[in-house]
């Protein structure tokens, strides 16, 4: 029958969700609204994805969330309702890196992907990552100036991609950034890091998992430089 994994992103305004079969999408049902509407829609996604592939829940081996960072109401929302599930189905909980299914949509040759989420104010959540998707710089929140990213861009093309974008296109002018506008992280790019996690059984303990919100870590940076 093949591995059907069901995967959940819900970290930006995108209430995105997909159906996977060996790491391929099968059925995906989004919706890039302007406003969060996760907590109406998600659930009938879930089920209208499950309905289109002629697949019930009891058939698939996993539940995906994107862990983050991003929206601490959007990742609640998802995480909450892939813990139910979870717990409902008796089957396991996969998280997969926001940013990096993010950096999954830019397909490039060269230089690096820089993934950014919006924050607040002229702060974005960022992680860098080679062309072939592996991360070289870990997430951090940052706070944008004309010199963020300086290193990338002189050693070659840097492509920025996310809802950070628009901060970022208003400081950085060097001739090396790349700007993709209009993206948001998709369960589409989740299918096959999902199934790549299953296949060496990566998954977390249903209980205990958080989202990884980014911020609570920032704000106890300063505490623990001071001690």
């Amino acid at each position: 029958m093949g591995t059907y994994i069901l995967n959940i992103e819900t970290a930006t305004t995108n209430c995105s969700v997909s159906l996977s079969k060996e790491g391929k999408t099968v059925v995906l049902k989004e919706d890039y609204d302007k406003n969060y509407s996760h907590a109406e829609r998600l659930h009938i996604y879930i089920d209208e994805v499950l309905k289109e592939a002629k697949v019930v829940s009891e058939d698939l081996e996993a539940i995906a969330v994107s862990k983050g960072p991003g929206s601490y109401t959007g990742l609640r929302i998802g995480v909450s309702a892939a813990k139910g599930l979870c717990f409902a189905l008796d089957k396991p909980l996969i998280s997969v890196s926001t940013l990096e299914a993010l950096a999954h949509q830019v397909k490039c040759d060269d230089g690096v992907v820089v993934a950014m989420l919006d924050a607040r104010r002229m702060e974005v959540y960022s992680a860098v990552f080679d062309a072939n998707y592996n991360q070289i710089r870990e997430t951090e929140a940052q706070i944008l100036d004309e010199s963020s990213f300086e290193a990338y861009l002189e050693a070659g093309h840097v492509y920025f991609i996310g809802n950070g974008v628009e901060k970022a296109k208003t400081l950085i002018k060097h001739p090396n950034a790349i700007f993709i506008d209009g993206k948001l992280p998709s369960a589409n790019e989740m299918s096959h890091l999902a199934y790549n996690k299953y296949k060496i059984s990566d998954i977390e303990d249903v209980a205990y998992f958080e989202p990884y919100y980014l911020k609570d870590f920032v704000a106890l940076k300063p505490k623990s430089k001071s001690v």
